[in-house]
């Protein structure tokens, strides 16, 4: 397995990362992106905090620790090494919060499925004591879960075990920042909202990411491990008809952010994954939203892995697993404007997932693929998605416009299928 980084020390003077942690990991907080690693190498690329001093270098255990790490979103250089478990729905004194902390004004779940019934509320948006209630329960939520993420940052996972959970880590209008090694879990909204109209049946809308970019440049995420293990929306009851969702995406890359490469991760047990661009009419994201996806896995994730609009997403040496019996959609969702670049992914399904499946379009035009494997054999996912689709859909042309430059050397889907199986995830850089 190659990861493909460098420590400030030897991007400026040739040297070596020096081991720092008590179970002989190599000290890896003040390592900065390769040169040719992806968009996030574009423009100067992609330091972190590197650059911090001694005064702006935190190791943090708990949530009060790493809110005063990040200082508000401060663009000062700062590394934050965060040390086992750090639980976001935690108050000052450390106490466990759960939904029931967080409710207030009189919000209660059965008063708020009674009030807005759509057989008695009918189609119009939620409003009065109930939707207020709901409100200002979901602004105390907000206030212990959301963290902002400041410009020159690096925050790294110490060891093969630092988690942090019910977090909605946010990288918002930042540039230059880095996020490795850590397991993110569970962004779990206590507080869900009813849109009578979406989806012409209507649907509930979470709140939280377990990361999200905003309006964020030069960003680096590796080694990440993102999921919602242990509250699962399926386990979900159903309210409404619909499925009461308690989480919106494992990572969003929307609002014009650019140069970012995400590597070596594992998005798992989740329904909608990853989403680059969030809106047909966000017509200013276009010439940004530039994306390296490569040696990441999808594992368990229903749809979205990623879903594009706009932007110029080069996806390649990833792995795509589909087990037996669970809920699929689809893997790669080609929308308004969008331009991927697929080159020697993996995918494993079950029986009833068939090729067709794996690629979805909204008013796409184009996907270029290459050296695609298909449960160990090589397909051309372009030419299968206009055969099955012909007549219901438009037809995808290979030419999206652009052809990769920055990466480094790109396995066979095979090769990578391997490695990013051993590799990908927090916990795992050698």
């Amino acid at each position: 397995m190659r990861l493909r980084h460098l420590t400030l020390a030897a991007a400026l003077l040739g040297g070596l990362c020096v081991p720092a942690h008590a179970d002989d990991a190599r000290d890896i907080s003040r390592d900065v992106l390769a040169p040719d690693d992806g968009w996030a190498a574009a423009g100067g690329g992609t330091t972190g905090g590197a650059a911090a001093d001694d005064a702006h270098v935190h190791t943090v255990t708990d949530r009060a620790g790493l809110v005063h790490a990040l200082d508000g979103g401060s663009d000062t250089p700062k590394i934050i090494r965060i040390a086992g478990t750090v639980d976001a729905d935690t108050d000052d004194s450390g106490r466990h919060l759960d939904c029931a902390d967080y409710a207030t004004d009189g919000y209660g779940l059965k008063k708020y499925l009674a009030a807005y019934d759509p057989r008695t509320w009918g189609s119009a948006k939620p409003s009065g004591p109930q939707e207020e209630a709901r409100q200002a329960s979901a602004t105390k939520q907000a206030e212990r879960v959301v963290l902002p993420v400041g410009s020159n940052t690096t925050i790294v996972g110490l060891g093969s075990k630092a988690l942090l959970k019910g977090a909605d880590l946010q990288i918002k209008d930042a540039d230059n920042v880095i996020v490795r090694n850590l397991e993110l879990r569970d962004a779990y909204d206590c507080f869900p909202v009813w849109q009578p109209n979406t989806g012409g049946l209507g649907d509930w809308k979470t709140a939280y990411d377990t990361l999200s970019l905003t309006g964020a440049t030069h960003v680096w995420i590796d080694h990440v491990t993102a999921s919602d293990r242990g509250h699962p929306d399926s386990a979900e009851p159903t309210y409404f008809a619909r499925n009461y969702l308690r989480h919106d995406g494992l990572l969003d890359i929307t609002g014009g952010s650019d140069l970012v490469t995400v590597s070596w991760s594992r998005f798992a047990d989740h329904d909608k994954a990853m989403l680059i661009g969030n809106s047909d009419s966000a017509t200013g994201d276009r010439g940004k939203l530039r994306v390296t996806l490569h040696h990441n896995q999808f594992e368990s994730v229903v749809q979205r892995a990623p879903r594009v609009r706009f932007g110029q997403v080069h996806l390649y040496d990833n792995r795509y697993v589909v087990p037996g019996g669970s809920e699929y959609r689809y893997s790669l969702g080609v929308s308004t404007e969008s331009a991927i670049y697929a080159e020697n992914n993996a995918f494993h399904t079950p029986s009833h997932v068939e090729a067709a499946d794996l690629v979805k379009s909204w008013n796409g035009s184009a996907l270029h693929q290459s050296g695609t494997l298909f449960n160990g054999y090589p397909v051309d996912l372009l030419a299968i998605y206009d055969a099955y689709n012909s007549g219901s859909e438009r037809d995808l042309t290979a030419d999206v416009g652009w052809t990769p430059t920055l990466h480094g050397k790109i396995d066979s889907a095979a090769v990578a299928d391997r490695e990013v199986a051993r590799g990908a995830g927090a916990g795992r850089i050698p």
